[in-house]
């Protein structure tokens, strides 16, 4: 990397005019505090830069009566945002991880991956069932939830339950299990409902033996042309090191699978003592099949080479001041993992689970 970003902002700061750094966002609430954030970090760096938010509808925002595995779209809630980024409308977009594909369209990469809030999966209760789990919940309860990562896993676990799709912003999931008498639960990621400042509606957690993660869950990505040296060198301050070998070896293993919405995926991952720990599962439609498979890696931290790269990016992530040496092992974690599954048979329940679902 060339630098911590500084140089980018200095001659700006002592010139006449204040440069302004354009933010693209979805324009939901939970997408304005996480690009709030975001925005309020670079302040703290570049106290001379004003930022502008450009706020915008995408085609998972404007499609809520299909279930997003049935779309298969895979850039439902970047497409458009993308878009204004490529027309050098917006110098950078504000994601939540877990929606971006593992193959960007070509010219934009991830810039920065920002420290993870707690990525598992939060059941929210119909006021009438506050104080149960989904464990205690009477028998045939619907639980609603948009993915079937969390219906698959879920249904293993509490056969007594039912599963159905449920559509639309956080506000707009919480008005309907209060409102209406469909639901006696929902499930959403814990992240989002921290950011939002709803803790308190948060009934249960589930913890990995109950419902592993999505792919990048609980973290924000800063999107930015790939070209665009100057933004990346202004972003890259924000990368949170754990943070990203963690999601570069989620990617990766997502990737190598060639999973995506419309099939079950999910992910757990931990650093300790220098060693990455990445668990993996698939699971067929109903839950009914699965394997799941834990492996680690060693991650030497060593002192960054500063040199031109042919292709700076690993599963769309260009992170320049991180450890190269580290983040092709998080990658190799990922693609170690998913061959493992792949070689044990892991393709026939994707296969299967995919054909299902397209044909639903």
């Amino acid at each position: 990397m060339s630098g911590n970003g500084n140089g980018a902002a200095t001659a700006e700061e002592n010139g006449p005019k204040m440069r302004v750094i354009r933010v693209g966002t979805r324009k939901s609430q939970l997408a304005r505090i996480q690009t709030d954030s975001v925005v309020a970090m670079l302040k703290a760096f570049y106290p001379g830069l004003q930022f502008e938010i450009v706020a915008m509808s995408t085609t998972g925002d404007k499609i809520l009566d299909t279930a997003l595995s049935k779309i298969g779209e895979k850039s439902l809630f970047t497409k458009e945002l993308e878009h204004a980024l490529e027309k050098n409308e917006v110098d950078l977009v504000v994601h939540s991880l877990k929606d971006l594909p593992t193959v960007l369209p070509p010219g934009f990469t991830i810039g920065a991956i920002c420290k993870r809030e707690n990525p598992y999966d939060a059941v929210v209760f119909h006021p009438k069932f506050v104080g149960k789990t989904l464990e205690t919940l009477p028998e045939k309860s619907v639980v609603g939830t948009s993915s079937l990562r969390r219906a698959a896993q879920l249904q293993r676990k509490f056969p007594h339950l039912e599963f159905k799709s449920i559509r639309g912003n956080l506000n707009t999931r919480l008005r309907k299990l209060d409102e209406l008498q469909e639901f006696s639960a929902i499930i959403l990621a814990a992240a989002g409902l921290q950011r939002m400042g709803w803790q308190h509606r948060v009934g249960q957690i589930l913890h990995p033996e109950e419902c592993m993660y999505a792919v990048g869950q609980g973290a924000l990505g800063v999107e930015v042309r790939a070209k665009d040296q100057d933004m990346l060198d202004l972003v890259g301050v924000l990368h949170d090191p754990e943070t990203l070998l963690r999601c570069i070896a989620e990617r990766a293993f997502l990737r190598h699978l060639e999973g995506g919405c419309s099939v079950p995926v999910a992910v757990h991952t931990a650093m300790k003592d220098g060693q990455l720990y990445l668990t993996g599962g698939v699971w067929s439609l109903d839950g009914s099949d699965s394997m799941q498979e834990t492996m680690q890696a060693t991650i030497r931290v060593t002192a960054q080479e500063d040199g031109p790269e042919d292709d700076p990016q690993l599963v769309g992530i260009t992170a320049r001041n991180i450890p190269r040496e580290a983040q092709l092992a998080a990658e190799n974690l990922g693609i170690s993992l998913a061959s493992l599954l792949l070689n044990k048979g892991a393709k026939n329940i994707l296969d299967v689970a995919r054909q299902l679902n397209d044909a639903h």
